[in-house]
């Protein structure tokens, strides 16, 4: 690694992605510092290989082998680049885990991510899925995305609005071919108006007496509700919520939710527009507790496709057509995946 880099041939994919599916990859590149990463990308052996960018492997799902590189980066430094008492704009880079930064920008003393506690994988992953949870999601807080641009051999810093978020998406989901998340710049208040209207979070924390809840008890409150809801990957194979939640015209909604009373719906902060409960669809399909040999749908949420041990990457994905398939033919409803799947089409 004193080169900032080091490359493995012929690399098992289990350890790598939380799904914990078999797979091997050509070649496993496994980059220390951002500086080092046009260097590791002309190598000779790796130059003119497909190449897929993974940090935890929380939100991948494979599907048989990987004739290409897989780039892990391992750089993890965080800062503070400027405070003035009321706001503060810090810095990750991609390699720190997002639930320990979620702790470090909630013990500095800043507000805004504390609904975005135990959400898997890496800061890097945060701005290309525009990661959300709880009425919050990532982009409200960025300022600046570092990412190295393949097509011109270069790095960027890309403002706000120039990252192209939407829900669930960005640019660099888009153009995943094309950027390698180098680090993330955030500007975060040291106070905030609670988020606590998405339902559950009000009851988790509990009477609070008339007084605002900390950051640190709201965080708390969310990392307890997500351990009762979702499936631990270190325990069965997961990646957390496998479809997103449908973005329908608001007629459509309306029309679904009178022949479906209960159906759940959200505002998207345009008119035109409701967000529809993907969980409720697929459970009303009658997947949820579901298994077909080692694939399944958790039995505690309907939305978490489940590896028991030995499915393979295209059981699950089998099994995951199959749920929106039958979303489809029931409600109209086209469901997406979150995952980015590698070796197959959705």
């Amino acid at each position: 690694m004193s080169r900032g880099y080091a490359l493995q041939a012929d690399v098992s994919l289990r350890a790598f992605n939380t799904f914990g599916v078999e797979g091997r990859a050509a070649c496993l590149v496994t980059v220390q510092d951002a500086e080092a990463l046009p260097a590791a990308l002309a190598e000779t052996r790796i130059k003119d290989l497909p190449l897929i960018c993974i940090g935890d492997g929380s939100n991948v799902l494979f599907v048989g082998d990987f004739p290409g590189v897989v780039l892990r980066q391992a750089a993890t430094g965080v800062a503070v680049l400027r405070d003035d008492g009321a706001i503060g704009d810090v810095r990750a880079e991609a390699a720190v885990g997002w639930d320990g930064f979620v702790d470090w920008s909630v013990a500095k003393g800043f507000a805004g991510l504390e609904n975005l506690a135990l959400i898997p994988g890496r800061v890097g992953a945060a701005p290309i899925q525009n990661i959300g949870a709880y009425g919050t999601e990532i982009d409200e807080f960025v300022t600046a995305v570092e990412a190295w641009d393949r097509s011109t051999g270069r790095t960027v810093t890309l403002a706000r609005d120039d990252c192209g978020f939407t829900y669930r998406d960005s640019r660099f989901k888009r153009e995943v071919d094309r950027w390698i998340v180098t680090a993330l710049e955030l500007r975060l208040p040291r106070r905030r108006e609670p988020r606590l209207d998405y339902p559950g979070v009000r009851t988790e924390l509990g009477s609070t007496a008339g007084n605002e809840p900390s950051t640190v008890e709201i965080a708390a409150a969310i990392r307890r509700i997500r351990r009762r809801k979702l499936p631990d990957p270190a325990v069965i194979g997961n990646a957390g919520s496998f479809f997103k939640n449908p973005v329908v015209p608001t007629d459509v909604a309306q029309n679904l939710i009178a022949a479906n009373p209960g159906l759940p719906s959200y505002a998207t902060g345009a008119p035109d527009r409701r967000k529809l409960s993907a969980a409720w669809l697929i459970e009303a399909c009658g997947w949820r507790g579901h298994r077909e040999g080692d694939a399944g749908i958790s039995s505690r949420h309907a939305l978490v496709v489940v590896n028991y041990g030995g499915a393979t990457g295209q059981q699950l994905l089998a099994l995951a057509r199959q749920v929106a398939e039958s979303v489809r033919a029931r409600f109209s409803v086209e469901l997406v995946p979150e995952p980015r799947i590698v070796g197959a089409r959705f």
